[in-house]
């Protein structure tokens, strides 16, 4: 028989303890993911549910049109080991931020993902820049660029592409945590085809009901739910629409009947009395960003979700239940 004094147990359990430890999987840091958007940083969030989360660069009520970078939005890209944006079709202020600080980073443009629809700028009409609207082109004077919508999140089978797209390269950089993001874009593609569903049925008695949007980011959310959108009010949101522009949506609101002009929480609201002066129509608030919502794995179902009731709370026929 072996006898161990008290001196000899204290040194066989540390050295057991150690082995423990040493033959036991080690838990890797989450990858650190940075985000341009709030409708894209949501999807991410919801695929990295229970491993990470990832930074935002957009915040609060921020317009993603012609932002401006702040220190802490260099850190995050400085530290980001990937990064999820449009692309420059949408934020063009990023461009020379990722190269300069996020050189090492794994870029994913989400814009030319595959599976995901991008689909030209409407054009024509009430949606054509007019000879006030000189501004109506991408800053880099890039036509090709300008003639394509970035507003692609609005569209929820876009929305289902990206999180396969951020599932697939978030376990092709993180493989401990691949089944993790599979479940999670698994859940998420759930429930966004049930939300799609609801929303089918919500909006279907909305379809021939004509309206004016405060500038042209609801293409893919018209197109995919049938709806009846007859121009924008700005063209290019970082510059103020001129008076010949104004005159032209105010007389397509008069032509048309259109119930509704729905301006953003991110702008001056003062352009809506100016075109709806002398019709019937009324003023409500889309807003395409989430500007106001919490950011968060929740901020895009409740997106959309908003989207839709002030739809159609605003185009609603006033003898209808509201």
């Amino acid at each position: 028989m072996i006898v161990l004094c008290g001196r000899h147990i204290r040194a066989a359990a540390t050295a057991f303890v150690l082995v423990l430890a040493l033959a036991a999987p080690t838990r890797a840091e989450p990858p650190r993911v940075a985000v341009s958007i709030k409708p894209i940083h949501s999807l991410v969030a919801s695929v990295m549910a229970g491993v990470g989360t990832p930074d935002l660069i957009v915040r609060g009520a921020a317009s993603e049109h012609g932002y401006t970078l702040r220190p802490s939005d260099a850190k995050r890209l400085s530290e980001a080991q990937l990064v999820f944006w449009i692309g420059p079709l949408l934020e063009n202020y990023l461009v020379q931020p990722l190269a300069s600080l996020a050189g090492q980073a794994t870029v994913v443009e989400i814009a030319t993902a595959p599976g995901v629809l991008l689909l030209p700028a409407r054009g024509g009409g009430a949606w054509e820049p007019d000879a006030d609207d000189e501004h109506a082109v991408a800053a880099d004077g890039n036509k090709a660029l300008s003639s394509k919508d970035p507003h692609l999140w609005l569209d929820p089978a876009n929305a289902i592409a990206i999180a396969r797209v951020v599932a697939d390269r978030l376990a092709a950089f993180d493989p401990a945590n691949a089944p993790r993001y599979s479940a999670n874009e698994a859940a998420l593609e759930k429930r966004l085809l049930a939300l799609d569903a609801q929303l089918k049925s919500r909006l279907a008695p909305l379809r021939d009901r004509r309206f004016v949007v405060f500038h042209d980011a609801y293409q893919y959310f018209d197109r995919h739910y049938g709806l009846s959108a007859i121009g924008s009010i700005m063209i290019d949101p970082e510059h103020q629409p001129g008076a010949r522009r104004l005159h032209e949506v105010h007389e397509k609101i008069v032509a048309t009947g259109a119930r509704c002009v729905f301006r953003e929480p991110q702008f001056e609201p003062a352009l809506i009395a100016i075109v709806t002066e002398g019709t019937a129509a009324h003023s409500a608030t889309l807003d395409p960003l989430g500007a106001e919502l919490p950011e968060g794995p929740d901020l895009y179902q409740k997106l959309l979700e908003d989207l839709a009731g002030n739809l159609a709370s605003c185009l609603r026929p006033s003898n209808e239940a509201r």
